[in-house]
């Protein structure tokens, strides 16, 4: 607690605090739902939740407001469960060593899960806060966000009473987000038989990249492991491969590869040739980036034949990984990308999983078609994912206008108002409450989904004072 000890405001902190002690993965909230239901339960609070575990707390509103517009603040419970590979701290396991880093609070070697603790520690702020005025509020809190928005797209919409809605689930100070891309998942499976090899084999890895969230990092050019595992081993000719692994989240762009393969010292030789070139090309995105290829002894096992091997090389280097196409209303935002976001060996298939993203639903069948033809070309099979649509920003929308106001009125100046390029639940839950009016906001959070994410301070300040004013506006 040393960490976050006379940080204001007190009660953000204090809950922050408690969220980096509970595990958080996706799929694996059971402990931070039953912590909330706790609190909302010491607090008479009424609670619920829905057939996918989607959680609402029912806040009263304030003397005199009990009669306004019920408004509903909403994040996710989970988290990206990132760590270095030689970390003591596992945020799977609810160990996450938060420290102090002049105005920002990160954490070692692991990812912070600011995203979204922060939207869950300020519904609780607020609702605690009965110094603050506002109206009745819903604070939904939704599961399993970060592998594809799944509790918001089977949230039951009757479980919310309101119709304005206030997303925390921005990463940028003093900006309010209006719209998001939607986005599409495809798997691209590539089976064939293995046969026994002997001979010489090599560990390559590729790790040391920044990383980051494929939708908003997409455009700083950092480097992906999965593809530059692949070119480096791509340089080598005839080599066999064991097994290709890489990444851990379908949107986080990969920081780490591995692979084992069949070959000598020739292939040794141009895999780190190439390393190096790669590692010259990412010096400035990355400059920690490293391919190495360290020899793993001889032994029996299988391998794949080395044409099934180079034809998954040329898949990987073949599926596309990074911006496409950039947005005309909103200069500077990407409208569509793609990301390469995980590779596993299982058995005899290797499975490699892309997310692509765009603000224009039209714009994804160009992407998703040249991922299929790539698949045809190779013989692959190709696995529709999940997705879901693209939140189409309204510049004249009330919400906004009133949130423009506050935030004058606040601090001096109007917000800038944008479009994310990462998915926001606002897509999926306007989509189910037709004439539901929303916008998006939060602290300023770097580097979420890789061990690094950090935090600022002032800005959460910023947040929670923004909130309260916000919700004193919108029930007066």
């Amino acid at each position: 607690m040393d960490t976050f000890a006379r940080l204001e405001p007190e009660a953000f902190w204090r809950h922050f605090a408690a969220l980096t002690r509970l595990p958080r993965a996706s799929g694996e909230e059971a402990q931070v739902v039953a912590h909330v239901l706790g609190w909302a339960r010491r607090r008479d609070l009424a609670a619920r939740r829905d057939a996918v575990g989607n959680l609402v707390v029912r806040v009263p509103g304030t003397a005199g407001r009990e009669g306004a517009p019920v408004v509903v603040l909403q994040g996710h419970l989970d988290m990206v469960c990132e760590r270095e590979p030689d970390s003591p701290y596992d945020p799977a396991h609810g160990r996450i060593r938060a420290v102090r880093d002049g105005d920002w609070i990160t954490a070692e070697g692991t990812t912070l899960g600011a995203d979204n603790g922060v939207a869950i520690a300020a519904m609780m702020a607020v609702a605690e806060d009965r110094r603050a005025p506002h109206g009745p509020l819903d604070l939904l809190m939704t599961v399993d966000e970060e592998r594809g928005l799944s509790g918001a797209s089977g949230l039951d919409p009757g479980l919310l009473d309101g119709d304005v809605l206030l997303n925390l689930d921005s990463e940028e100070d003093a900006t309010l987000t209006i719209g998001c891309a939607g986005s599409v998942d495809t798997v691209v499976r590539l089976d064939a038989p293995r046969a026994p090899a002997d001979g010489p084999r090599l560990h390559v890895v590729a790790g040391g990249g920044r990383g980051g969230h494929s939708g908003g990092d997409i455009a700083l050019g950092r480097a992906n492991a999965i593809a530059a595992l692949g070119r480096a081993l791509r340089a080598a000719p005839e080599l066999r491969i064991v097994r290709f692994d890489g990444g851990v989240s379908r949107n986080a762009i990969p920081r780490d590869a591995t692979a084992l393969v069949v070959a000598g010292d020739a292939a040794r030789t141009a895999i780190l040739g190439e390393a190096a070139v790669i590692a010259d090309a990412y010096r400035d995105t990355d400059p920690g980036l490293r391919i190495t290829a360290a020899p793993a002894g001889e032994g029996p096992g299988d391998a794949w034949a080395a044409a099934d091997s180079a034809r998954m090389l040329d898949v990987v280097a073949a599926l596309p990984a990074g911006p496409i196409g950039m947005s005309a209303a909103f200069p500077g935002a990407v409208e569509t990308s793609s990301s390469l976001g995980v590779a596993r060996t299982d058995g005899t298939t290797l499975a490699l999983h892309s997310l692509t993203r765009s603000a224009n639903d039209a714009a994804l069948p160009a992407v998703t078609n040249a991922i299929a033809a790539v698949a045809r070309l190779a013989g692959a099979a190709l696995e529709p994912g999940r997705g879901y649509p693209a939140w189409r920003p309204d510049p004249d929308s009330a919400l906004l206008a009133a949130a423009s106001a506050v935030h004058a009125e606040l601090f001096g100046a109007r917000p800038h108002v944008t479009v994310a390029h990462g998915g926001l639940e606002a897509s999926l839950i306007t989509a189910k409450r037709p004439g539901m009016d929303a916008i998006s906001f939060g602290p300023q959070i770097e580097g979420p989904h890789a061990p690094g994410e950090r935090l600022n301070v002032a800005s959460s300040a910023r947040l929670m004072r923004f909130l309260s004013g916000l919700l004193d506006a919108l029930s007066r």
